[in-house]
C-alpha cells in the first residue's frame, strides 16, 4: 500500500490526524510547508510528532510558489478595493496543488490534512463529494469548496466527525506535544492581524490618503489610504455623524475615496461570482435553490444560485444580507452537501 503523506502544520489538529492514520493501519510521511519566515517553530513541532509517531518528515519549500499564488494577489486585491480570503486560495493552489504534487512524486497516494470537513463518493455518479464537518462550529468546509475530483480523490480529511475536544483529547491520551497549542489565528502570514502594514513592507508602497465622502459626494474627512479598509468596517473611521454610526458601504480605489453611511446602505439580495468551481456537477444547467455562505463564520441562508456565463454565477438570497463582499468566496450547499462556490465579483443593492 502507498503511504499517506500528513500535511503537518505543528499544530494539534494535523498531529492528532496522524494519530488517526496511524491506528487505521496507514504507513505515514509527514510534510510540513515552508511557506514565509514565520514557519521554522512549526515544522520543528511538527518533525518532532512525527519521530515520535514513528515516520519520516520531510519540509516542501514552496515559499516562492506561495508569495506568486497567495501573497501577491491579497496585496493586489486590497489595493484595488476588494477584501480576498487567501486562505482559498492557499487551499486551491499551494496545499491541494502543488504540495499533493509533491507528495504523489514522492510515492504517496494520498494528502492527508486536520481540515474539519468530510470526504465521500456519490455512488451514483461516481463524483468525489465535499460535505461540511459533523460538527458545525469546527466547519471549514466554505475554505475548501475549491477543491476539484482530482484532489479530492487523493485527499483524506481524518477529522471531519470529530469535535474540536476530542481532537484534544486524542492529542492528550497520545502524549503529543502539541495537545495543549492554541488554535492558529488570522491570516499565517500577517500573525499580527495589520493587513495594511504588511501590504507596505511587502510591495514597498505606501498607502495614498484620500477622501471620505457620502453617498451624494460630500467630503466628510480623509482616509488613510484604501487598503486600510474594507466593506463593513467601523471601527477605525475617525469621523462622525450626528446621524448615527457611519460603515465603509463602497470603495473607490480609482478616485481614490471611501463612502460612508449608515447600516441601511450595506443591505443588498443579489451577488455575482465568477472564478467558479462546483463539485457534483461541472456546471449548473437551470436556477438551484440552495444555501449559501458569502462569508466564512455566517450561518448558511436561502437563496437561488443560477449560472448565467461559463464563468459567472448569480445568487440572489431570499432575504437581504449584510455586506456581501467582492474578493471574499460565495458557497452553496445543499444540506451538508457542498455544491460549489466563486469569487464575488459584484453586489447589487
Amino acid at each position: 500500500m502507498s503511504p499517506v503523506a500528513v500535511a503537518m502544520s505543528g499544530g494539534v489538529d494535523s498531529s492528532a490526524a496522524a494519530v488517526l492514520l496511524g491506528r487505521q493501519g496507514y504507513d505515514l510521511l509527514g510534510v510540513t510547508l515552508r511557506l514565509h519566515e514565520c514557519a521554522g517553530s512549526e515544522a520543528e513541532d511538527a518533525a518532532r510528532v512525527a519521530a515520535q509517531l514513528g515516520f519520516a518528515h520531510h519540509t516542501v519549500d514552496l515559499s516562492g510558489e506561495f508569495c506568486r499564488r497567495v501573497k501577491d494577489p491579497f496585496a493586489a486585491d486590497y489595493r484595488q478595493g476588494r477584501t480576498p480570503n487567501p486562505c482559498i486560495a492557499c487551499n486551491r493552489h499551494i496545499k491541494f496543488g502543488a504540495l499533493l504534487d509533491r507528495v504523489l512524486e514522492l510515492g504517496a497516494d494520498r494528502l492527508a490534512t486536520g481540515h474539519y470537513a468530510r470526504i465521500e463518493r456519490d455512488g451514483g455518479s461516481g463524483r468525489w463529494l465535499l460535505k461540511t464537518a459533523l460538527h458545525p462550529e469546527k466547519d471549514q468546509s466554505y475554505v475548501l469548496y475549491c477543491l476539484n475530483q482530482h484532489q479530492l480523490g487523493h485527499t483524506l480529511f481524518p477529522l471531519g466527525g470529530l469535535s474540536k475536544q476530542e481532537i484534544r483529547d486524542l492529542a492528550a491520551q497520545s502524549g503529543l506535544i502539541t495537545a495543549h497549542k492554541g488554535d492558529s489565528q488570522d491570516i499565517c502570514f500577517i500573525p499580527d492581524g495589520d493587513y495594511a502594514r504588511f501590504i507596505c513592507r511587502y510591495t514597498g508602497q505606501n498607502p495614498v490618503p484620500g477622501d471620505f465622502v457620502s453617498p451624494d459626494g460630500r467630503v466628510l474627512g480623509q482616509h488613510e489610504g484604501v487598503i486600510r479598509y474594507t466593506l463593513g468596517q467601523r471601527r477605525g473611521i475617525g469621523v462622525s455623524s450626528a446621524n448615527g454610526r457611519l460603515y465603509v458601504t463602497d470603495i473607490c480605489p480609482a478616485e481614490n475615496k471611501v463612502t460612508l453611511s449608515g447600516p441601511e446602505d450595506l443591505m443588498a439580495t443579489t451577488l455575482e461570482a465568477t472564478d467558479l468551481n462546483f463539485i457534483p456537477f461541472d456546471k449548473m444547467d437551470k436556477p438551484v435553490r440552495v444555501q449559501a455562505k458569502s462569508r466564512y463564520r455566517q450561518p448558511a441562508q436561502p437563496a437561488v444560485a443560477e449560472q448565467i456565463g461559463p464563468d459567472r454565477l448569480r445568487v440572489t438570497f431570499d432575504a437581504p444580507q449584510r455586506a456581501m463582499t467582492p474578493g471574499q468566496a460565495v458557497v452553496l450547499y445543499d444540506g451538508d452537501v457542498v455544491l460549489g462556490g466563486g469569487t464575488i465579483h459584484s453586489v447589487t443593492k
